[in-house]
């Protein structure tokens, strides 16, 4: 049986050293987002207050985090010509990026080549990995606390490899 799965503010709280997370989905239908990204494809137009309801509480947590020393990473793989859902989350992420995550985005067909975990994930300090599960229409699916050493190495060697491949964001083009 897996462990409980503790919150983000309690996983990135307990961070000493980094938090990487890789994104591997073209799409997502969690339900804190529908209603913003509803009004960016009507509208064209993201929220990227980071005071704002919808980023406030991410933006505080990475902050405060960041400020303790803790590298915070995210790589996102994608398919290009890049999906409806991506567009609106390169959209948002300099808000992401101003509150002090790194982040970095590889094309899909650079890396055909690479190990990868069948899910996303966050892996705190090397050790922890907190799975993300999906439905197939991109629904949470749920999350999953594991602590195994050899998957940890798993995730942070595909993480890394993923890394060392993909574009910074300030760099990235989404045609």
């Amino acid at each position: 049986m897996s462990p409980s799965v503790p919150s983000f503010g309690e996983l990135f709280d307990s961070a000493q050293h980094s938090a990487v997370h890789l994104e591997m989905r073209d799409t997502y239908a969690v339900a804190s987002e529908a209603d913003d990204f509803a009004t960016w494809r009507r509208t064209g137009a993201r929220d990227i207050d980071p005071a704002s309801p919808y980023w406030g509480p991410w933006v505080e947590l990475i902050r405060r985090t960041v400020a303790r020393g803790v590298v915070v990473r995210r790589a996102r793989i994608v398919s290009e010509p890049v999906s409806d859902y991506i567009r609106y989350e390169h959209a948002g992420t300099a808000v992401n990026v101003d509150a002090g995550e790194r982040v970095r985005w590889l094309p899909r067909r650079q890396a055909s080549d690479l190990a990868l975990p069948g899910n996303d994930f966050w892996l705190i300090d090397s050790h922890l990995i907190r799975w993300n599960h999906f439905t197939g229409d991109g629904a949470s699916g749920g999350g999953e606390i594991s602590e195994d050493p050899g998957t940890a190495k798993q995730c942070a060697d595909a993480f890394e490899a993923v890394w060392e491949r993909a574009i910074p964001h300030a760099q990235y083009d989404i045609r």
